[in-house]
């Protein structure tokens, strides 16, 4: 076979396990331009054993490209590690936004193995060990010998990474979520009141002890430049950022942002905000707001026909 055969033969092979991947990679990242990266340089690993080795020889094509991917994206972490050390203000991770106007609340999101934006923040509390463990085991469902084989540790040394994490994790979420239709009205509830300015309506729906995560990388104002905490604060945080904006007329637009009811403002064209809410348990208030407006993180937040 010749060589462009092999190399569109083993590039078939990775397209078919591709979504599984960008899922994988993207929730050990949160960056939708490093998980790029990653299965890029994933490709080239794949398509250099596949023109050194007969792809024959792969007994399992997939657990065989999720190693080479898991062990690719634990390497982009240092790299990552070392843009947040100069990073202006709150990191949040880049969203997924799905495109489809007024998304059922109930149905499938764009890409349903992709955790909440709140649980991502929580995952760039661990190790890069425990979260790829996390992400394999409660994301994925791979069983801790298999994890074992991915990252080359030794099962007992696998279980007691997830135990940690799991412990760490399930410490700051709580396990119950809100029904996806209470965490739709709820996010309504709150952008009405947000991009209004009504304060009484935002002191009603917000949680005493809330807190407001606003990324703009340094890019726009007005941003914290750490997460603000306390309904007050929050308060008069959400109000100056919509007191600044209101008269630009911004469009407000419904969206699914991994996995969650969204709300995504746009400036003409260009996406200038992706607002997240994070619900109490019981989903009648909101805990946790997260705020992306560098547009370094947008680009890929389109509006559609749908829109007009």
């Amino acid at each position: 076979m010749s060589e462009i055969a092999v190399t569109e033969e083993a590039t078939d092979v990775f397209m078919n396990h591709r979504e599984l991947l960008f899922g994988l990679v993207y929730n050990m990242l949160g960056s939708v331009a490093d998980t790029d990266d990653v299965l890029q340089e994933t490709w080239l690993s794949w398509t250099a054993r596949a023109r050194r080795d007969a792809l024959g020889t792969v007994t399992n094509p997939r657990a065989y490209l999720v190693r080479i991917a898991v062990n690719h994206a634990l390497q982009r972490r240092a790299t990552i590690s070392r843009r947040r050390e100069t990073y202006v203000g709150p990191w949040l991770p880049e969203p997924l936004v799905d495109e489809t106007a007024d998304s059922d609340p109930e149905g499938p999101a764009l890409r349903a193995e992709s955790v909440s934006l709140a649980m991502l923040v929580v995952l760039e509390s661990l190790t890069p060990l425990e979260r790829a463990v996390f992400v394999l085991n409660e994301v994925f469902g791979y069983a801790h010998t298999e994890i074992a084989d991915i990252i080359d540790r030794t099962p007992a040394a696998v279980r007691q990474l997830a135990h940690r994490a799991r412990a760490h994790v399930h410490a700051r979420r709580p396990l119950y979520e809100a029904h996806p239709r209470v965490r739709r009205e709820a996010t309504e509830r709150f952008v009405r009141a947000a991009v209004g300015g009504d304060i009484a309506a935002l002191m009603e729906i917000l949680a005493p002890d809330v807190t407001v995560w606003t990324d703009s990388g340094g890019n726009r104002k007005p941003a914290g430049l750490q997460p603000v905490h306390g309904r007050d604060k929050a308060v008069r945080l959400i109000n100056s950022f919509a007191a600044r904006r209101r008269p630009l007329d911004l469009e407000l637009r419904y969206r699914r942002v991994n996995g969650d009811d969204a709300a995504v403002l746009f400036e003409g064209d260009s996406p200038y905000a992706v607002m997240v809410m994070d619900l109490t348990p019981e989903g009648d208030q909101v805990s946790g707001v997260y705020i992306v407006t560098n547009p370094e993180k947008l680009t890929r937040v389109r509006r559609n026909e749908e829109d007009e």
